[in-house]
């Protein structure tokens, strides 16, 4: 976080958590693979420098924990409502910015969006008519929770840097409410220099409806002094991904050092004016010379030596890692491990052991939370600022991408088959046609009392 921003929350009143701004960053480090001077930075025994490899496992971690959580589909109210809701999220790249928040979820512990209006009409009487509805995107760096009432984040702040004519310009908004709770929303710029300006801040009066969501790891922060924030899985495996990180360098360094060397008598050898050796060919430069009465045999005039790769103390350093790594991710002690000579990955483990899922059944709802409380900004924008009617207390129906664990069509396949077996039980059909269209209760008994899905064909209601 730029300090021209901390300068000016401070003045306003607020403090920014160094504490876990900086632990986050450690996890971020982690996460984009960047070199930990402190670790990574070795010298030889003879004091020679050199860096250790970097396996990038921490990326491996959070990418498989975002794929559990992938979405297909979000539906709110009527057809209408939700292809609007479609266009706006889909305006804003939603799909491909919320798989990249799932990964910093994991990371980092928090993500958070909010909802502002581009290229808007401001009257003379101060209000604002019309604009595009967008969604910006925050990292858990440029979030700052203001009030958090009973682990809700209520007041926060976002900041962000760009360029504008080649000189960098950062932004920071920040939505605060009054004691009857309507929100505000004030839009302050800084220059390359850090300095504000002032003729370019904004202030906008907006409703009760919250125009932000925040997004946490859903399992319980236990780490001090992170009021607002989610805790990072990445914190809790950094010693482990360092003994990843180790355990490859040995593996590395056994397979690096691994050519055949041949001892060779010095009579096999011509010498130059210095009585240094002079080998016959580049091949033998590189093997050792020792005089003939330090051969293995006296009668040998070389030796074969074949360096060993400790392959078997090895695979058990990381299975042991694995392990741990996987522990520390919520999936019990398997969600990596060697199989046959494999590394079995989380989707692959999820689908074999339902009784591991707990995980990811919580990030799933607070996921659902985050969407829902996008959508339903984005509905109150449109209603106040473009003249919309939209519903904004419909029910947000998000359909998650269960490919991973489950064969979603083998299940809707059987569902289809228990709705025409039970014909004379109408909830069979109900949670068929529930599934098939992503609807809700009351949507599918309308469907069904209007006649308009026969599940033993399949056929789609009309629009």
């Amino acid at each position: 976080m730029e300090n021209c921003v901390q300068t000016y929350l401070l003045k306003k009143g607020y403090r920014t958590n160094s504490e876990a701004l900086s632990l986050i960053r450690s996890c971020d480090d982690w996460y984009a693979n960047r070199m930990i001077p402190e670790f990574h930075k070795r010298h030889t025994v003879q004091n020679v420098p050199y860096n250790l490899l970097q396996l990038n496992f921490g990326k491996r971690c959070c990418s498989d924990d975002a794929n559990l959580c992938e979405i297909l589909e979000i539906n709110s109210g009527n057809k209408g409502q939700s292809d609007f809701v479609k266009d706006v999220l889909n305006a804003s790249e939603f799909q491909t910015q919320y798989r990249k928040q799932l990964e910093k979820t994991a990371a980092d512990g928090t993500v958070a969006c909010y909802v502002r209006l581009d290229k808007a009409t401001i009257m003379k009487s101060g209000k604002v008519q019309g604009g595009q509805i967008r969604l910006n995107y925050v990292e858990a760096e440029c979030f700052v929770p203001l009030t958090v009432v009973d682990d809700i984040v209520t007041e926060a702040a976002f900041s962000g840097s760009g360029l504008e004519k080649g000189k960098k310009v950062t932004t920071l908004v920040l939505f605060t409410h009054d004691e009857n709770g309507l929100y505000s929303a004030e839009t302050a710029y800084f220059d390359e220099h850090g300095n504000i300006q002032e003729d370019r801040t904004v202030i906008l009066k907006l409703g009760d409806v919250k125009p932000f969501a925040v997004m946490r790891n859903a399992e319980v922060n236990n780490l001090d002094d992170m009021e607002g924030y989610g805790l990072p899985k990445l914190y809790n495996a950094i010693p482990i991904l360092k003994i990843l990180d180790l355990c490859f360098n040995v593996l590395f360094g056994d397979l690096d050092k691994a050519d055949k060397l041949v001892l060779i008598n010095e009579i096999l050898c011509k010498f130059d004016d210095n009585g240094r050796a002079i080998t016959p060919n580049e091949q033998v430069k590189k093997l050792f010379v020792l005089l003939g009465k330090k051969l293995p045999d006296d009668k040998e005039l070389y030796h074969e030596y074949n360096p060993e790769i400790r392959v078997d103390q090895i695979t058990k350093t990381f299975e042991l890692a694995l392990s741990l790594l996987s522990l520390m991710f919520g999936y019990g002690t398997k969600k990596y491990s060697f199989e046959n000579g494999q590394i079995k990955t989380a989707t692959e483990y999820a689908g074999e052991r339902q009784d591991m899922m707990q995980e990811l059944n919580r990030q799933r709802q607070e996921a659902i939370r985050y969407i829902q409380d996008i959508v339903r900004a984005v509905l109150w924008f449109a209603n106040t600022f473009q003249g919309g009617s939209w519903d904004i207390e419909a029910e947000v129906n998000v359909e998650f991408d269960d490919s991973y664990i489950t064969n979603k069509e083998a299940e809707l396949e059987q569902m289809r088959s228990d709705a025409v077996s039970f014909s004379d039980i109408p909830i069979f059909r109900i949670r068929y046609i529930m599934e098939r269209l992503n609807c809700d209760e009351k949507q599918a008994r309308a469907y069904l009392a209007e006649g308009q899905m026969d599940p033993d064909s399949g056929d789609e209601p009309e629009d």
